[in-house]
Parts: C-alpha cells; structure tokens; sequence
C-alpha cells in the first residue's frame, strides 16, 4: 500500500473510527499501520499453531495474513506488545483472559467497566460487529466490522499477537 494512502486511510480511522476530534499524529499512526509489531519478538510457526489451537472453531484455522490487515482498524487506537502505551484505547496485550474494563491505569466507560465478562473469541466478535449496539454508552465509535470472516481472521491474529510472551509456554 502506497504512505499516502496510509496516511489517509490512519487519518480516517483516527477521526471517525476512534471518536478523535483534536488533529491525530499521523507519523505515528501510519508507523504503527507500516510495521504492526515494531521490534516486538514474534511467535515462530510452531508457537503461533499451539496458539491457535487454543482457539475454538473457527479461529482456529483463521487467516492470520487477512487478520493482520484486519489490524489496522485497531491500531489506529490500540497497541497490541507487551508493556505497549494506552493511546485513545487501551493497549490490547493479554486482552484474553482479562474481565472486560480492568486493565489498570486505562479510563474506561462505566458500561465497559461493569461488563463482568472476562474477554474470550465470543465476546470479541460480538463487540468487533458492533460495539455501541454490542454495549451501549461505550466511549468506542468504532462503527464496527460487519465481516464474519473478517473478524474470525482478526480475533485469532489477536490472540497470536496479544497472547505471545517469549519464554513462556503455550497452551496446548
């Protein structure tokens, strides 16, 4: 993909997709678009099938190159390494597993934060789908990804991304 159409494409994503209404910094946005896990260690082939399989049907034969484009909706407000900032969302690592608006030093709304779900590939669809009809009063304005396939790609390069910490063994 071209920069200037990054730019455009980090630009838009920024102001509509995240509820932005100051200018976003678009040298950052499109980085973060150029290069999705800049410096961050990546799971070899093996890791990244044990992590898969972790996941029920059909994540667990998802398309990890369309996830990975899928990604650029979310990074354009989230990180996804470990120790990654909170930008206009919270960072995403270890998003599996954790009960929904708990991630220490993030504001999150009061809806999200009384959610009581912990975040699993369920809920994460229903949220990608739609998340101001999925929760509504979410601070989120993502208009929500209406591609089954889509999202069945992005949840399972989420869980490769978010869920991967060098050293550490995966489950089976």
């Amino acid at each position: 993909m071209r920069p200037v159409l990054l730019i455009a494409l980090a630009t838009v994503v920024l102001v509509f997709g995240c509820g932005k209404t100051e200018e976003p910094v678009i040298p950052q946005a499109a980085d973060s678009l150029a290069t999705p896990a800049a410096a961050a260690p990546q799971p070899s082939e093996e890791e990244t099938a044990k992590l898969l399989a972790t996941l029920p049907a059909p994540y667990d034969t998802a398309d990890l190159e369309n996830g990975q484009t899928q990604s650029a909706f979310c990074r354009a407000c989230h990180t996804l390494t470990a120790d990654g900032p909170d930008l206009t969302g919270p960072n995403l690592h270890g998003v599996f597993g954790r009960v929904a608006g708990t991630k220490p030093g993030y504001a999150y709304s009061d809806v999200v934060k009384m959610a009581g779900f912990t975040w699993d590939p369920a809920h994460l669809d229903q949220w990608l789908a739609n998340p101001t009809t999925y929760m509504p009063g979410t601070k989120m304005t993502f208009i929500g990804m209406k591609g089954e396939k889509d999202r069945t790609d992005l949840i399972a390069y989420l869980k490769v991304q978010t869920s991967f910490t060098p050293g550490a063994p995966t489950a089976p």
